[in-house]
């Protein structure tokens, strides 16, 4: 019989992104058959069910098999396994909702990893997202007949049932969570798990363990940007005990990422955080990616969270000023044109903006032409000038900006300055966001003036902060060198969601952006022709 190799316990601290289990194992010992049968499990039992390798083994990677024979080859004294909790973050397109997919199955399955009465659930802060892990792992049981006898399916359940266990995909608004009690809890994209609620539902998950003799707790996501939740709660801990701060021997942390002063544009650096590059992930879709995010800055936090696990702020710098000045344009008689106007009132002690957009004439005229005309209590715009250094005074001279007497700005100037406007170009609407603006509003209307609710929220203005954003890199925006409007661009900050929408920050910005505000409304309208909000999301974003 010939000699079996032998096989050495997996080294993390090199494969494991820095984590050296081995340091802090006190008494535990490795299992190095149960190590193997983890692997060789994913391996013959799960295949791939999309794009070029659908319906082949599912061979792991070598991090997916050093991680796999980490968490199920560590064992107590007891022979119970060391870790209950495993916190894995890793770029995105790395292979990580297949890997979820196949520890699902195999703690299902298989009889060395079951648990009678198993209960196993697959969680996510949406159902659509709960939803990935399962309809991977229900795939490939699909494709194993003898795993299918010996299960039933219930897809409009979202359940699986195999005896007296169940394995179900529940999104964070689930109700009923208190009743669980898990042995195996897999948690994806755990950045996107919101405020209270995505801090409840995982505590009360992991609470739901502790019937369990070895439950499992294994969370997996790419980097996020708020840090008040509970997935950066989760991340620092992970960090401390990697780095020997904080001990907690059951508990492993995993993280794949580059550092924060690595230069993110190096393709060396992207292997860091992505481990199965050139494998999922390849090398020229990274590239692209890079070189978007290095033309259209407010995308470039986007790329250092999704592809180089990195934590980024919430608000990202946004248009690069050498492309706004080149945005200069011609001087063009836009004399009874049509026009979309948005409206941002602010406060009356401060600024109130407002944007004229009009969209191409004709073939020849392939850009966008913008008018902006801004409001100021005279009494503030000399205090601002002094102690702000901003020079409201000269552009007030200049003709930029319109004072009105007193110390707050007199409405019925600016509704008279509209009216006058309608009367020499084509006003289709004026897009106001209704809040604390409805008096306005109304008078508006009364003065013969189509004016249109546009919030300020990301579901209003993603959209046509990204047409602004376009329009400013094509150099296909003509906004007249307006000095105001620039100092106002140079100011602005841009906020995102978890699903990658933008829109300015008024909390964030530098100083104030009241007229990119209006800027961006104004382009919303043009999009959308006037009408209804929710029309914009039919027809899609401007083209250009």
């Amino acid at each position: 019989m010939a000699k079996r190799k032998r096989m050495d316990p997996p080294q993390p601290a090199k494969d494991l992104a820095g984590y050296n289990p081995i340091a802090t194992a006190a008494d535990c010992h490795y299992d190095r058959d149960a190590a193997n049968l983890a692997v060789q499990f994913l391996e013959q039992g799960c295949c791939h069910v999309k794009g070029r390798l659908a319906g082949h083994p599912f061979l792991l990677e070598p991090w997916q098999k050093d991680l796999t024979r980490t968490l199920f080859g560590w064992k107590r004294p007891d022979g119970m396994r060391r870790y209950r909790q495993a916190y894995i973050e890793v770029a995105r397109k790395n292979g990580k909702s297949s890997w979820l997919a196949g520890i699902v199955n195999m703690m299902m399955f298989c009889p060395t990893f079951q648990d009678p009465g198993a209960e196993l659930y697959s969680a996510a802060s949406d159902r659509d997202q709960a939803s990935i892990v399962y309809n991977v792992a229900t795939a490939m049981i699909r494709r194993q007949p003898h795993m299918m006898k010996q299960c039933k399916i219930l897809d409009s359940m979202k359940r699986v049932v195999l005896g007296d266990s169940v394995y179900r995909a529940i999104p964070m608004d689930a109700g009923g969570s208190h009743g669980y009690h898990a042995n195996l809890i897999a948690a994806d994209e755990l950045h996107a798990w919101k405020g209270e609620t995505g801090r409840e539902f995982w505590d009360v998950l992991n609470t739901s363990t502790g019937s369990r003799d070895e439950p499992l707790s294994i969370a997996i996501t790419t980097a996020g940007f708020d840090k008040h939740s509970v997935c950066y709660r989760v991340h620092r801990h992970a960090e401390q005990v990697r780095d020997g701060i904080i001990s907690d021997q059951a508990f492993l942390p995993v993280l794949f990422a580059s550092a924060d002063d690595d230069d993110w544009t190096d393709p060396k650096v992207w292997r860091q955080a992505n481990p199965n590059l050139g494998v999922s992930v390849h090398l020229d879709y990274l590239k692209r990616e890079c070189e978007k995010a290095q033309n259209t800055p407010g995308y470039e936090n986007v790329f250092r969270r999704l592809h180089l696990s990195q934590w980024t702020e919430q608000d990202v710098r946004w248009l690069k000023m050498a492309d706004w000045d080149a945005c200069m344009g011609d001087e063009v008689d836009l004399t009874g044109r049509p026009c979309f106007i948005g409206l941002d009132l602010s406060t009356r002690v401060d600024i109130t903006a407002a944007v004229l957009v009009f969209p191409p004439d004709d073939d020849q005229d392939k850009g966008y032409h913008c008018l902006p005309i801004f409001w100021v209590p005279e009494d503030n715009a000399r205090k601002r000038q002094h102690a702000d250094k901003v020079p409201y005074q000269d552009w007030i001279r200049e003709g930029y900006i319109r004072a009105t007497p007193g110390n707050v700005v007199d409405y019925d100037v600016v509704r008279r300055d509209l009216a006058e406007l309608a009367d020499k170009y084509e006003v289709q609407c004026v897009a106001c966001d209704p809040w604390n603006a409805q008096q306005v509003m109304t008078q508006l209307g009364q003065d013969g003036l189509n004016v249109v609710e546009h919030r300020q929220g990301f579901a209003s203005m993603s959209n046509p902060t990204k047409d602004v954003e376009k329009l400013v890199i094509s150099h296909k925006l003509n906004h007249g060198g307006n000095p105001v409007l620039r100092w106002m661009a140079s100011n602005v900050a841009v906020e995102q969601d978890a699903a990658g929408n933008i829109k300015p920050s008024k909390k964030r910005s530098s100083d104030k952006i009241d007229g990119v505000v209006a800027l961006v409304m104004a382009i919303g309208q043009a999009a959308r022709g006037g009408e209804a909000a929710n029309v914009y999301d039919m027809r899609g974003v401007l083209t250009i």
